[in-house]
């Protein structure tokens, strides 16, 4: 019988101490993330950047799929923000498989250099490598979205019988968010 209360006595000293120690442990970061938020931070370290609203995205790719629709098309449309990521995606009714992910590296690639895809091909005859950027595609129908001449997002259309088509339904998107 002493035997088992020594062992429960160290048991449940042990299980204090460890315990105490998770709970000292678990106090320290909260300490350390309110120094972070409290810190002030210079002006000259922060940059603003402007980003479209979910609401502007999605009238920009329900426009676009509208142009697309009157014309009788089938396409998928991708609104990327500064960084390329999706912000929304619209697949129009019939639109085949490989317009989804076509629609957002058109998207992508056309925020990523502020130029419609169609200019970015003709710079693939000075320099091919470009194509091999993952993530790209280098084919009309993404266009860039700008404020104050800087990309704010991107807008691709993939489907449509040619580049030509997929760029003029993406500049509809566009047009869309300056009204």
């Amino acid at each position: 019988m002493k035997k088992t209360l020594i062992g429960a006595a160290t048991a449940a000293v042990v299980a204090a101490g460890t315990f105490g120690a998770v709970a000292a442990n678990a106090s320290a970061p909260a300490a350390e993330t309110k120094a972070a938020v409290t810190a002030d931070v210079s002006s000259r370290s922060l940059q603003q950047s402007t980003h479209l609203t979910i609401d502007a995205a999605t009238r920009a790719a329900q426009a676009a799929l509208d142009a697309a629709e009157q014309e009788n098309q089938r396409v998928t449309v991708a609104v990327v923000d500064r960084n390329g990521n999706t912000i929304v995606t619209l697949r129009g009714d019939g639109a085949g498989p490989q317009s989804y992910e076509s629609a957002q590296k058109k998207a992508y690639t056309a925020v990523s250099w502020n130029a419609a895809t169609s200019e970015l091909v003709k710079r693939l005859e000075q320099a091919p490598n470009l194509k091999d950027i993952p993530g790209t595609l280098f084919l009309g129908g993404g266009v860039p979205v700008q404020a104050k001449g800087a990309p704010v997002a991107g807008i691709g259309v993939a489907g449509a019988p040619s580049g030509e088509l997929d760029e003029k339904f993406a500049q509809a998107g566009a047009a869309a968010l300056g009204r």
